[in-house]
């Protein structure tokens, strides 16, 4: 009876592509306001308990239903996974589409193909990491039991827009150290973002780029490619403290001092020194 009348309220009537009578729409309401219920709180449970030791009769204990009704929303678990990770995915594709066209758009750069090429792979690299980082807490649960390579269209989706990701970062015309060096680059983009993962955004962001960065480039970045500067002991000071910051970097920093962070706190998070962080402040900057 109680699976009867569940059923019974989350039913969907349509006519053609229009709902009909105003007790369906509520009953469409109801039924969308469950499925969101249950994802919300399946991503819950699993953080918590992992994908695999979580029930479908532990998800619908929590959110109030019986089991049938979870399965009229979602015929497996699986199928809830697949509906959490779906805008992911959806997001990912998309910031990697956006990335290939970057290298044809036709933008003024440096020279030929290797500007078209630099282009595609920096706009990959951050638009992969900033995915990650929109998406950190369901890396998190990634990471403790692997849910997101459990076959499936989720993990052959996933797997495909990381092998884009490494063509985009590998460049025109890769060798088998490109290659490499590319599957690399884009693999370092999520674990910080996991570990990290209730740190400040920017700074986060910011430190993995610089990372990044420095895996392709090397230590002293591109020789002659008008990249980033190379990040250098300051003269007479701690050793290690880059004397200069990337782009990214700067952003993060300006972005955490209209948050409220001062100098100190800013320099701490993104390993620099005061002094290097108040030649890109406001100049009303307190260095107190």
């Amino acid at each position: 009876m109680e699976n009867h009348r569940t059923a019974d309220s989350e039913t969907i009537y349509e006519t053609g592509s229009t709902l009909v009578a105003s007790s369906e729409e509520s009953m469409t309401e109801t039924a969308s306001d469950t499925r969101k219920r249950i994802l919300r709180v399946s991503m819950e449970l699993f953080g918590v308990h992992g994908f695999h030791e979580t029930s479908l009769r532990e998800i619908a204990e929590r959110v109030g239903v019986s089991k049938p009704a979870v399965l009229y929303h979602f015929p497996g678990k699986a199928d809830i996974l697949g509906a959490l990770v779906e805008p992911m995915l959806r997001d990912l594709a998309d910031a990697l589409a956006r990335a290939a066209a970057s290298g044809t758009d036709g933008r003024p750069g440096r020279s030929g193909a290797s500007g078209r090429s630099d282009r595609a792979r920096w706009a990959a690299i951050e638009g992969v990491l900033d995915i990650w980082l929109t998406h950190r807490h369901l890396l998190r649960l990634n990471l403790q039991d692997m849910a997101l390579v459990t076959p499936g269209p989720a993990f052959a989706r996933l797997r495909d827009s990381m092998l884009r990701a490494s063509f985009l970062v590998a460049g025109a015309d890769p060798g088998f150290t490109e290659r490499v060096r590319a599957a690399q680059a884009v693999a370092m983009l999520s674990d910080p973002v996991v570990l990290f993962a209730d740190a400040p955004v920017p700074a986060l962001r910011a430190a993995v780029l610089d990372g990044v960065r420095r895996l392709l480039d090397g230590p002293e970045g591109p020789g002659g490619s008008g990249g980033p500067a190379a990040a250098r002991p300051v003269p007479g000071g701690r050793r290690g403290r880059p004397a200069s910051m990337s782009p990214a970097m700067i952003e993060a920093a300006r972005r955490m001092h209209l948050a409220g962070s001062g100098a100190t706190a800013i320099a701490a998070a993104l390993g620099v020194s005061r002094a290097t962080v108040y030649r890109h402040l406001p100049q009303d900057e307190d260095p107190a």
